[in-house]
């Protein structure tokens, strides 16, 4: 089977999403589900430097278009995905450099944040789209910063959601400061590192994470995983520790590469460059959205962001954590995307009171 879109070569057809494409999506209080979208079209572009992203395209096709930019740095797009942000929409999303079925996988050369930003205006380009929403969470939301600042004609609006900020607080956060809220699931992240190593305990899973041990490699990649999915439980009893298979493990080794490329240089961003893209968007219709119970990406970084924005509209949203599938969020960002598409904007959301 192949699949062809305009001006592309035919190409294989793209394999089923990664499993890891929702890693750290864990519920919290309830999950939202629904039966994944068909994409309408799907395809692979060539971005130069030895990288093609893989693509795709869902919901209605005469629909004005959103764009959603996945998180990670490393994970990739899966087909729960789809369906963001709500009915209406015509929905593009890729796998970015290194992630998902983009090739080659798990690649670091030329792969940084201004590469990334290049590639989803070439993307838009491509499909012939003349201005689009922008969507993302997590590190989706970092990037999207970068992309609405340097390219503001080319967008609609945003939604943000689980802001990271990408400057060495978030990063010491995720590592070291969530310790004080799981001190037992953290002692075992931390157990594998030196012990003149455990201040510092980012710097030592980058390095491990790219290493030539293998078996350092695959135990620092399982103990990073179990520690984002204690993370990502709030309100549950975390999962034991050693959740994660070796197997798992060492199938993912590419997508925490990738990560510890991005996170061990800030994202190639920073906390001041970040907030100074956000400056940029004045005027912008911009959401926020944010877990109260999120441990992964500290609910602050909403309200600095916000502070940074002016003209932003900011919901906290209660009952959810960091995955955009906790009901409340799912609920929560459905809402904005009705919105933005009956309005234009986000003047009067969300219906209760804003932030």
């Amino acid at each position: 089977m192949t699949i062809r879109t305009p001006g592309d070569a035919a190409r294989p057809a793209a394999p089923a999403a990664p499993d890891d494409a929702t890693a750290g999506a864990v519920p919290c209080g309830g999950e939202a589900r629904s039966p994944a979208m068909e994409p309408i079209d799907r395809g692979w572009l060539d971005v130069g430097d030895g990288h093609r992203i893989h693509y795709e395209q869902c919901g209605a096709a005469d629909g004005p278009a959103a764009v959603f930019l996945h998180g990670g740095p490393g994970s990739g797009c899966s087909p729960r995905h789809r369906g963001l942000p709500g009915p209406g929409w015509r929905v593009v999303l890729f796998d970015q450099r290194g992630c998902g079925r983009s090739t080659p996988h798990g690649e670091c050369r030329s792969n940084t944040t201004a590469d990334l930003v290049a590639d989803i205006e070439r993307l838009r380009t491509h499909l012939g789209i003349d201005r689009w929403l922008v969507f993302g969470g997590s590190w989706g939301a970092s990037l999207a910063l970068a992309y609405c600042a340097q390219h503001r004609d080319a967008c609609l609006g945003a939604i943000l959601r689980g802001i990271f900020l990408t400057g060495a607080g978030d990063i010491d956060w995720f590592f070291n400061g969530a310790g004080q809220l799981l001190p037992e699931h953290w002692a075992t992240l931390a157990a594998i590192a030196p012990p003149d190593r455990r201040t510092a305990l980012a710097a030592w899973y980058f390095d491990a994470v790219a290493g030539e041990d293998e078996e350092v490699r695959i135990d620092a990649v399982r103990r990073w995983m179990d520690w984002e999915e204690a993370l990502s439980r709030p309100g549950s009893p975390p999962p034991p520790a050693g959740t994660a298979s070796r197997e798992a493990a060492s199938a993912r080794i590419a997508k925490y590469r990738l990560q510890a490329h991005y996170l061990r240089r800030e994202c190639f961003m920073g906390e001041s460059r970040a907030l100074d893209f956000a400056r940029g968007m004045q005027g912008l219709p911009t959401a926020i959205l944010h877990g109260r119970l999120d441990l992964v990406c500290r609910p602050s970084n909403a309200w600095i962001l916000h502070r940074a924005l002016p003209g932003s509209r900011l919901q906290f949203v209660d009952g959810a954590g960091h995955s955009p599938f906790d009901t409340p969020m799912a609920q929560a960002l459905a809402a904005a995307g009705r919105h933005f598409l009956a309005h234009g904007s986000f003047a009067g959301w969300p219906a209760g009171p804003a932030a």
